[in-house]
């Protein structure tokens, strides 16, 4: 696993617990000599982690649309910043250039993100990692929606599992070193 893509918020969150478990987790990139793909921007935990991935002297790349470079603020200092058209483009090239994706806490895009990268491992049409860290419980209301959706007939046990998930980042790409895409359909029934 050379890069993971890290989908995350533009904003910081309401408690500094998010922005000390995106230092952890750039910690835990450098420490297994991983590189950084993420959206681009220097604002919230994404400013955070692309920072503290340059800091240590790690590798940083963004991909972030023409239409966001001013209102994210575009980050000027990383190793390599791609300017895109669209969001299609952007999450395209990010998938890309990962080997694996995990979702820190954000909002609607970062929620958007990981659904859509883990519909297309369902799908098939890429058999990396995808993961939740789960930051002081942050993802524990999706965790509850996903297994009802299981228990209801709308995901198999094995699509469901594919979704990764733990509570530190050094458990995640534990788990993510370990993956291994399931053989199975999509279809239920």
């Amino acid at each position: 696993m050379q890069r993971i893509c890290v989908y995350c918020g533009s904003n910081s969150g309401r408690r500094p617990v998010y922005a000390d478990a995106a230092r952890k987790l750039a910690d835990e990139l450098i420490g297994q000599d991983i590189e950084l793909v993420y959206g681009g921007a220097n604002k919230g935990i994404m400013g955070v982690i692309a920072d503290a991935v340059l800091k240590q002297g790690g590798k940083v790349h963004g991909v972030i649309p023409e239409m966001l470079r001013e209102k994210e603020l575009a980050h000027r200092n990383l190793t390599q910043l791609h300017i895109v058209v669209s969001m299609h483009e952007r999450k395209s090239m990010m998938a890309i250039l990962s080997d694996g994706f995990i979702a820190l806490p954000g909002g609607f895009g970062t929620l958007e993100e990981i659904i859509e990268i883990i519909t297309w491992a369902q799908l098939k049409f890429h058999d990396k990692p995808c993961g939740l860290l789960n930051v002081d419980g942050y993802f524990d209301h999706l965790l509850a929606y996903l297994d009802h959706a299981e228990s209801e007939g709308f995901l198999r046990t094995e699509n469901r599992r594919m979704l990764l998930c733990d509570r530190t980042a050094s458990g995640l790409i534990q788990k993510m070193r370990q993956y291994t895409a399931p053989v199975v359909e999509k279809w239920t029934g």
